[in-house]
């Protein structure tokens, strides 16, 4: 009994001792890259002149 109660009594002022302890904190600076120029623009797309539709009949209606 009395070991143990002198191990408890270590063990714990370990423990508080280990909670006291302030954290290390390392600021890493951001390495942003700056934008450069806007590239070249493409060609534009065709403005919708020809559509397709494509319909599929659903599960329920092929009974």
């Amino acid at each position: 009994m009395k070991h143990l109660i002198i191990m408890s009594t270590l063990f714990t002022a370990l423990g508080l001792t280990a909670c006291d302890r302030q954290p290390a904190v390392v600021y890493v600076p951001s390495t942003t890259a700056a934008a450069g120029p806007a590239g070249a623009t493409g060609a534009t797309g065709a403005t919708g002149e020809s559509t397709t539709v494509i319909v599929t009949p659903s599960a329920e209606s092929s009974n």
